[in-house]
């Protein structure tokens, strides 16, 4: 175990940071799940356990386990407890802030000849017909109306 790359070294504090998240009811599993791994490959503790038993103990991979261990030694506690944030959704917003103003402004404006009321799919025509999207559902209508308290009745 000394020749290893990376290593847990706790301080007393972060050891006692970890034991309150480990006991904690509010606090996500997978969090639970690191702390724990992270105390039994603390180096400064007699009862230290491999990443074997670490795994075996959490019923993990032991890749995950060296995964976690060396996010703690490059990273730091936090980014090994966390998983890291998206800064960019999987898929890119269709509908942004300029194409909900139209949305919003189609949908207050006046209703066409010979209708009551505008329909999502006439707003929906209406988006694509300016050229603002290729295509646009009627539920993606709805959401946005939705979203900003506009009823359509």
């Amino acid at each position: 175990m000394k020749n290893q790359k990376y290593s847990v070294k706790l301080t007393t504090l972060q050891r006692k940071e970890l034991e309150k998240i480990k006991s904690s009811k509010s606090a996500k599993e997978l969090t639970k799940k690191h702390a724990k791994i992270l105390l039994y490959l603390d180096e400064n503790e007699k009862n230290q356990l491999t990443v074997f038993e670490t795994a075996h103990k959490v019923k993990l991979h032991f890749k995950n386990i060296y995964k976690i261990r060396k996010q703690f030694a490059t990273e730091g506690i936090e980014r090994a407890l966390n998983r890291k944030k998206r800064e960019t959704p999987p898929v890119p917003a269709k509908i942004t802030g300029d194409v909900e103003a139209h949305i919003i402004a189609t949908a207050c404006s006046s209703v066409p000849e010979g209708r009551k009321a505008w329909t999502l799919q006439m707003i929906a025509d209406k988006i694509v017909l300016n050229g603002l999207l290729e295509r646009v559902s009627d539920v993606s209508i709805m959401r946005v109306l939705k979203k900003h308290n506009i009823s359509l009745i």
